[in-house]
């Protein structure tokens, strides 16, 4: 299963990918730091999750979510943010998004979801 990490916090982006790596059947495919780079980099890398920062120097997370639901892709999209309000989370889950997580409390879970899709993902690949 590949994983996008897309985060305008390159301290950020390497606290996942170490959180990440070594879950059997997960493959980090790469990261980016603004907005125009994840939606390129989703168009090319095709990730099966993203994981979303809202909060971006130039396009939002927001709209990156769009992108990726208005081209019909299949993949999963895990939004992450420091501002977890209600209006956020209710847009974000509106607009197709899968998770939302806060960073600062629930940022530990990620590793456990990501386990779960993977684990998943092999399961649909026997069937």
């Amino acid at each position: 299963m590949k994983v996008l990490i897309v985060d305008d916090s390159k301290i950020v982006c390497n606290g996942l990918q170490k959180m990440l790596t070594g879950i059997p059947g997960v493959k980090i495919s790469g990261q980016a730091h603004n907005g125009k780079d994840a939606i390129t980099s989703v168009t090319e890398l095709k990730p099966d999750v993203v994981i979303l920062d809202i909060r971006l120097p130039d396009l939002s997370g927001i709209d990156v979510l769009i992108d990726i639901r208005e081209k019909n892709l299949p993949t999963r999209v895990i939004m992450l943010t420091n501002y977890p309000y209600p209006q956020y989370r209710k847009k974000c889950e509106e607009l197709g998004a899968d998770y939302f997580f806060d960073k600062v409390t629930e940022i530990d879970e990620i590793p456990n979801l990501i386990k779960e899709l993977a684990i998943n993902k092999h399961e649909k690949r026997q069937e």
